[in-house]
């Protein structure tokens, strides 16, 4: 666990979107494992009120580990998006845009 200084109310904390400073107290604690209330021997990232308001709050089962396999951060973005595109339609069909 952190020590107890970094996880105080007062500490500041790094929003993981903007990279801005922002007070933990104001921060939104952000789960990559997607289960925030497992807090057992976990470190969470933050993100800043506005960043964390930009997101899809839609469930993302399975989504960490389709990043993981696909070695997201590690390849050309568009290699990246060629390659999960493939794998969701592989995995549960074509993706259709709403009109």
């Amino acid at each position: 666990m952190w020590p107890w200084s970094s996880r105080s109310p007062s500490a500041t904390v790094t929003c993981l979107a903007c990279g801005d400073g922002i007070s933990r107290s104001a921060a939104r604690e952000y789960d990559k494992y997607g289960n925030q209330w497992d807090r057992r021997d976990k470190e969470f990232e933050h993100l800043c009120p506005t960043c964390h308001n930009e997101l899809c709050h839609q469930p993302r089962d399975e989504l960490e580990d389709i990043l993981v396999e696909l070695h997201a951060g590690e390849e050309e973005t568009e290699t990246f998006l060629a390659s999960y595109l493939a794998t969701v339609e592989d995995r549960y069909g074509r993706v259709e845009e709403e009109s």
